[in-house]
Formats: C-alpha cells, structure tokens, sequence
C-alpha cells in the first residue's frame, strides 16, 4: 500500500490513511509513504540555498521543516503523551542531523550530488516515522523498516537504478523478520542506498517504483497505489472537461499512459509489477470506498480507446542530410550522440534522407545539436506539445485514424508516430493549440455518441 504526499499531507489526511491501513490488517500490508505533500520541494530548496552559502534563507527554510513535522507529531499522538514526546524526540534527531549536514554544505558552498541525495530523502524518513507513531497510537501495532536496508540501486545517487536481485534477495527477509508480533509494517519510498551503503533516491515520483518493487519482492497479491483522484481517468481532469474513469487498463495501457504524460503513475511502476503478474490498484484516500482502478494483464482488457495523454513542452529536433541515403550505420551514430549526452529520445520518424525526433522541452541540447551539425543539417522547434491516443489494438481499430484527426483540420501537426505496439498514435501540435486539442480530441473519442454503421 503506497501512499503519496497528498495522502500523508496533515492530520486529516493522515487519519484518513491510518483508518484505510486498519481495514487491510488481515492481509499483512507493506505501508510505503512519500514525505508530506510539498516536503521534498522544500527540501530542494534547503539544498539550492546551502549550496549557494545563503545562510538566513537555509535557516529560514530548516526552521519550517522542522516546525511542521513537530507540529504534526504533536497533533496526531495529543491523546499519547508518551508516544508524542517519542516521536517528538525523533524528529529533532533527524532535523538536527539533518542541519549538520546542511550547515557543513552552507559554509563550503559546493554540494555534491551525495549530499543532495540525503537531504532530499529526509521527508520520507520524517514522514513514515511520525506515521509510524501515529499508527501505534491507534492501537495498529506497526514497525518500522529503513528502506534504505533493502532497497539497492546503482552508484548514482540522484537517480538510482534499482538492484532487482538484491532487493528480491533482501525484502522479503527484513519484511518477515519486521512483521513478528506486528499487525503491519511502514517503510518509504523514494530512498534506498546503494551496495556500499551510501544514501541514493530513485529521482522525482519515485516511491510508486519503490512499491511495486516491494510488491515484487514478496510476490504480493495486489499493489495498491492510494492518491488523491478516483484512479486513472481518460485525461488530465485539471486540463480536459468531462473525463470519465476507467474501470481497468491493462500493464501496457498504463505504461504508456505514464510514459507519455498521465501523472497518476510514475512510469517505472509497471515493469517489477509484469514481471509477477501483480494486479495493480490506483485508488483515492480521499474517497476509499471509490472502486479505482485495476491494471490487469492483457488478456483481461477490452480493445479500445482509453485515453488521451499528454506532454505540454517538447521540442523537435530535425535533423536532415543526404549521406543517410543507403548509408549503413547512420542512425547508429545520430543516437549514439543522443546516448552520450543522456538525451532521452521520445517520438522518432524517419524517411530517406530525415529523421525527426522530440525530447522533453528542459533538455538540455546545445552539445548534441553541436555534434549532429558536423554532419547533418539540424533544425530545432521549441514551443511545441505532444499528444498521444492511447488504447489496447488502436491502431486495428476500424476508422481510428480519421477519428483521431478529424478533430485536428485547424491546427497544424508537425510530426506523427504510431507505435508498433498498436498502444498509441502520438502527434505534435504547436503549445499555444495543446488546451483546445485535447479538449476536443476527447470529446470527439469520448463523449459523441457511435456513428451507425451503413447497412
């Protein structure tokens, strides 16, 4: 059971998800949370600070940290006194050494991406130690498990690859050992170290990967992903009027959903999940008795249209040259350029002699422009959006193609992609259009009614 920042964000939301926990108790739930909602900006700010030696402003910022975590304690075990005065004591250790840490960084001005590391994963270990009290306090006998013991990643520390034979090894054996005479068990996402044991975080949206590689690890029935909307929707409701929810999708549906844009799951959730044949549920703390979402394998999921996703700043890179003509070993080095400078290539279309790519808009190109110049012709377009139709045997679907653009005879569309996978069709579209295409993309695939086919 993973719960997001919005999930654990103060005492209402806190009680709500402790409650939700207490009715999963016969099923032995793995409890992951994310820090409060808006911690791990605030700690992202306390590491910019530091790092540029303001010390009133990292002062400042450590100060309501601290504040709202004791705060909270205090708030959630009123009725403990002895607990609450625990947790209190807890959270001071973590702030204090956590002010060590940011002080020695202040005072030198350089932060190394260790460092960075470990200050960001402090609200995750604020968060499920608090809750971790809060829980006791309500009578669930819960323990706490680092995850930084199981969870094993790869040397980076801001973006660590997770060690899927080390966590298999050892997840289930701390789980095990944590759950004697316990009715439940909390752990964090987001954190984890890597062999030497040195602090590591998975990067941004992380603690979804984090339970479904815990999920994976125990060979759990389910993996529930608790948020603060009714599951996955057929578009971003903040962006699209009259969205409608999804009842299920399958692995593959929800991977390029969260690849292509939809912000109800980090994109990495889906693979440990495969690999067991995990049922994964999207559901709502704000509203638990919603039935949410179930990700199912394939074969349970009808054809269909099931959403349209997007990616609001991209670009294009287009790049063009005649030597690609009959010429082996062309491609191989456009994207090995690509690889070198760890662009992420999204959409790709080719023909004789040009290759069209997007990559996300807050790339960094300048040296991957550089080097596709000395050889090729290279055209770069900002201010662009990608939108992308996605469904089980789209591409099959009779009259899909037409559905898909009809609505789109007033904008322009620089690039088009159909997936090999028959999961998506994704086209760019200017960023100042992306607003009205969706809107009415959706509704033309959603909300009018079935033409009648012709006798």
């Amino acid at each position: 059971m993973k719960f997001g920042g919005t999930s654990v964000a103060n005492f209402e939301a806190i009680t709500r998800t402790i409650f939700i926990v207490g009715g999963k108790l016969d099923q032995k739930p793995v409890v992951v949370v994310s820090a409060l909602s808006k911690v791990t900006d605030l700690l992202y700010k306390i590491s910019d600070a530091a790092a540029s030696k303001n010390k009133v402003q990292t002062e400042e910022l450590l100060g309501q940290l601290r504040n709202r975590h004791v705060s909270l304690a205090c708030e959630l075990l009123e009725q403990s006194p002895a607990l609450k005065e625990q947790a209190v004591e807890r959270v001071n250790e973590i702030c204090d050494k956590l002010e060590g840490l940011v002080s020695a960084v202040c005072a030198l001005g350089e932060l190394s991406a260790r460092n960075k590391a470990i200050i960001i994963s402090n609200g995750e270990i604020l968060s499920s130690t608090i809750i971790c009290f809060a829980m006791n306090a309500k009578g669930i006998r819960t323990n706490f498990i680092d995850a930084r013991k199981m969870m094993i990643t790869s040397e980076s520390y801001l973006k660590g690859e997770p060690i899927s034979t080390e966590i298999c090894a050892r997840v289930p054996v701390i789980v095990s050992e944590a759950y004697k005479g316990m009715d439940a068990v909390i752990t964090q996402g987001f954190i984890g170290a890597n062999l030497q044991g040195e602090q590591t975080v998975l990067g941004r949206g992380g603690s979804d990967y984090s339970a479904s590689l815990i999920g994976m690890a125990i060979d759990a029935e389910r993996i529930e992903i608790w948020t603060d909307v009714d599951g996955v929707r057929t578009a971003d409701p903040r962006r699209v009027q009259n969205t409608k929810a999804l009842e299920k999708i399958s692995f593959e549906e929800a991977a390029e959903m969260a690849h292509f844009g939809a912000k109800v799951l980090h994109p990495l959730t889906i693979e440990p999940a495969v690999k067991k044949n995990i049922p994964i549920y999207v559901l709502n703390s704000m509203n638990p008795s919603n039935k949410g979402t179930a990700i199912l394998r394939n074969e349970l999921i009808e054809d269909g249209v099931k959403s349209v996703s997007f990616k609001e700043n991209i670009r294009v890179i287009n790049i063009f040259s005649t030597r690609m003509i009959n010429t082996s070993g062309f491609l191989r080095r456009v994207f090995e350029i690509f690889s070198e400078s760890k662009v992420s290539v999204d959409l790709i279309s080719t023909s004789e002699a040009n290759i069209s790519v997007t990559v996300d808009g807050n790339e960094k190109i300048d040296k991957v422009v550089a080097q596709l110049s000395e050889f090729a012709d290279v055209i770069v377009d900002d201010d662009k959006s990608q939108v992308s139709v996605i469904g089980k045997n789209i591409v099959r679907l009779n009259g899909m193609l037409k559905k898909t653009f009809a609505p789109l005879k007033k904008c322009n569309v620089y690039m088009i992609s159909q997936g090999a996978s028959f999961v998506n069709i994704s086209f760019v579209v200017d960023r100042e259009e992306l607003t009205e295409v969706v809107q009415d993309l959706h509704h033309h695939l959603f909300e009018q009614p079935e033409e009648p086919e012709c006798m």
